[in-house]
């Protein structure tokens, strides 16, 4: 075998649009693709039927399928990439390794391990951006620090968008351009990949989900501003768990997104601001952005939260939500906001209990939208809803929700001696919520 390059898929799970894939298939040599199903990551999940890693199997057989048919395949490995790499690293017709760069903590901390693998074994690592538009560096304010407060970041990102054009007249921003990975097809290496490991040997079993569609219409997202906040309507994109694996390019929807609805290209730019938010500030992974809001006593009621966690809160908007991501692993985006709101406001427990349900959950979680959101929602995050503001569950589902259509398909006992009495007076519980927040933050 000849010299060869290895390219690692991650979050990145397409043939086209690839940036890093572009890269590695332009390098000269050819491009040897792999995949490893990370026991790292695996071994945390305690849910054995957990729906993302049936998406992510079936879209690594779909993926090994396709480069087949190319002439080329998928080496797909199993195990902790540090350990792989130390073996891969031994090749010496190994050259370097590419890939799309990953922001949080642990890709971080495994990258940096792989790299000086890859060094001591005089072989190369190379990663680009590609699960966003602009990343940590490219949006900043005038004195060269970064933005925290949304509204200032998206003017400057859509100036950024605006300052540079494509060459050839067609006023397309540079930075929605698509990387022909297709013209280079040609130089991935032939060879024959590894049987896949199954999931039941990775000790997981076939979730049953239906995966919402790559493709979105239209007319959808030209109603998108429309519709985004009425859960009863299919009015949002879903697109989510397709962001979070790469399945489509964010650089092809942003781009469709800017030519049909303004406030669905906003959405976007939420993703990179908090993504942006991540790789400044890595502490809000796991710690509050505003470091006084860490004095706040949680009152962290185990029973209450199952109940949360459960939709049996007693208030119909928000059992609704918690019964939608339990039974779909979706949820609509102006539930999430509701849900959060009742757990970290109403009930006084911790954002950070909250997050990490969601986190098991979501078919779409992704880390830096999650905690951003969480802590928008606990008042303790940048550009966050002040304290005092407090969503009421009832008007919230007065306002969105008129018809009850969405509460009626998840809490059918409402109205009924069977739904449970609400676990908390909202009124009581606001002015809890304000004493307690009130205390905390007046500490010297």
């Amino acid at each position: 075998m000849s010299t060869f390059n290895i390219f690692w898929f991650r979050r990145d799970l397409r043939l086209q649009d690839n940036a890093g894939l572009y890269h590695a298939l332009k390098s000269g040599v050819d491009v040897k693709p792999i995949f490893i199903f990370d026991t790292e990551i695996l071994d945390k999940l305690d849910d054995k039927r957990d729906a993302r890693v049936t998406f992510i199997y079936e879209t690594i057989n779909k993926l090994k399928t396709d480069l087949e048919e190319l002439g080329s395949s998928l080496d797909v490995y199993y195990g902790n990439p540090i350990d792989i790499f130390k073996k891969v690293a031994s090749d010496s017709e190994l050259k370097s390794v590419y890939t799309n760069s990953d922001y949080e903590r642990y890709a971080i901390s495994r990258d940096s391990q792989v790299k000086s693998i890859l060094a001591s074994n005089d072989k190369g690592f190379h990663s680009f951006k590609d699960q966003i538009i602009f990343e940590k560096g490219e949006i900043l304010k005038s004195d060269g620090t970064p933005y925290v407060v949304f509204t200032p970041y998206k003017r400057k990102w859509l100036e950024r968008l605006e300052s540079r054009k494509e060459k050839d007249g067609s006023g397309l921003s540079y930075y929605f351009k698509s990387y022909p990975n297709e013209k280079y097809f040609e130089n991935l290496l032939s060879f024959q990949g590894r049987k896949v490991v199954t999931l039941s040997e990775m000790g997981f079993e076939k979730a049953d989900v239906d995966f919402p569609s790559q493709t979105v219409s239209q007319s959808k997202i030209k109603k998108y501003d429309e519709q985004r906040n009425y859960p009863a309507i299919d009015g949002t994109s879903k697109l989510g768990i397709h962001f979070r694996f790469g399945t489509v390019s964010i650089r092809e929807k942003a781009r469709k997104a800017k030519s049909l609805n303004d406030i669905f290209l906003s959405e976007l730019v939420w993703r990179d601001f908090y993504s942006m938010i991540l790789q400044h500030f890595p502490k809000v992974e796991d710690q509050s952005f505003r470091e006084k809001y860490e004095a706040i006593e949680w009152r962290n009621n185990e029973k209450e939260f199952e109940a949360w966690c459960n939709g049996q809160t007693g208030y119909p908007i928000v059992d609704a939500g918690m019964r939608e991501l339990n039974n779909t692993g979706y949820m609509h985006n102006r539930v999430r906001m509701i849900v959060a709101s009742f757990l970290t406001k109403h009930l006084l427990i911790d954002w950070r209990w909250g997050e990490r349900y969601f986190a098991e959950k979501l078919l779409d979680y992704d880390l830096a939208s999650n905690s951003g959101g969480w802590q928008w929602a606990a008042g303790c995050g940048t550009d966050a809803a002040p304290y005092f503001r407090i969503f009421n569950p009832y008007t919230q589902a007065d306002k969105f929700d008129k018809k009850r259509q969405y509460i009626k398909k998840w809490v059918p006992e409402e109205d009924t001696d069977k739904y449970v009495e609400p676990i908390v007076d909202h009124k009581e519980a606001r002015e809890r919520c304000l004493a307690t927040y009130k205390k905390a933050l007046n500490r010297d």
